[in-house]
């Protein structure tokens, strides 16, 4: 955990480096901008962790149940693709979103 005094410290030295001609180029929509590249990183972060993790899970499972019922092969592969879409789709959603917050937001 950063210590508060050590983020006062980080804050203080970056604006002890700012000086008017800086300060002046920055304005509301870089601002902006900066924040819909970042919230879109951070979209597609978190998007792609969730659908990552349900999927392999899923297939270790089909696997694990193709192991145990070879006959049922074809359904349980079927079973399993089927609910490694609709997995996939909520990581679309995040996509989705990051190409708005970059393309609509940040332009």
């Amino acid at each position: 955990m950063i210590d508060p005094s050590t983020l006062l410290g980080i804050i203080n030295s970056v604006t002890a480096q700012v000086t008017p001609e800086t300060a002046e180029a920055i304005s509301g929509t870089d601002l902006v901008q900066a924040g819909a590249l970042l919230g879109a990183g951070i979209c597609m972060g978190f998007g792609a962790i969730g659908p990552g993790i349900g999927e392999g899970f899923a297939a270790g499972k089909a696997c694990e149940a193709i192991g145990r019922a070879p006959e049922n092969a074809g359904l349980l592969t079927r079973t399993m693709l089927i609910g490694q879409a609709v997995s996939e789709s909520t990581g679309i959603y995040s996509l989705v979103v990051a190409l708005l917050m970059l393309f609509v937001v940040g332009a």
